[in-house]
């Protein structure tokens, strides 16, 4: 059994309150349970956290880093384009991660275009609202060689 984290940044506790038009109607606390649900169903287990504050995503992943945890699905959410702290952090631990998105930022605001965290993820899953989830754990079983069939 391995242990997924997912990590959500700043705002992402507005999830189906905030521009559901954008995001979704889908709280965090649904899409967590249900990630969590699949997880243990596919035998491992996924630790959820939120924050809005870049210091706190960072201890998250210092405590909870390999070797304890195999790998995290990240919502960076505004961090993606601003955090060099974040990407130290992800660089210093190691931990093995999709970057996911709900939105499709290359078609957005022309800031939102660039992620400092894109070239150490295992991959990036945009645009198809509160489902990238469900893909970023799709992919990451499948980066834990659990090849056993799933369905978003």
């Amino acid at each position: 059994m391995a242990t997924i984290l997912l990590v959500n940044g700043p705002n992402l506790n507005l999830l189906g309150r905030r521009e559901p038009a954008l995001y979704g109607r889908e709280d965090l606390a649904t899409l967590s349970t249900r990630l969590e649900t699949r997880a243990r169903e596919r035998g491992h287990r996924l630790l959820a956290m939120q924050s809005n504050h870049e210091g706190e995503i960072v201890d998250f992943l210092h405590a909870h880093s390999p070797p304890e945890s195999a790998a995290g699905i990240l919502n960076p959410g505004g961090l993606t384009h601003t955090s060099v702290a974040l990407r130290d952090a992800l660089l210093a631990t190691g931990l093995p991660f999709v970057e996911v998105h709900l939105s499709k930022p290359e078609a957005r605001e022309d800031f939102r275009r660039r992620s400092l965290l894109a070239d150490l993820a295992l991959g990036r899953i945009s645009g198809f609202g509160p489902r990238s989830y469900d893909l970023a754990l799709e992919a990451i079983l499948l980066h834990l060689g659990d090849s056993s069939h799933g369905h978003p």
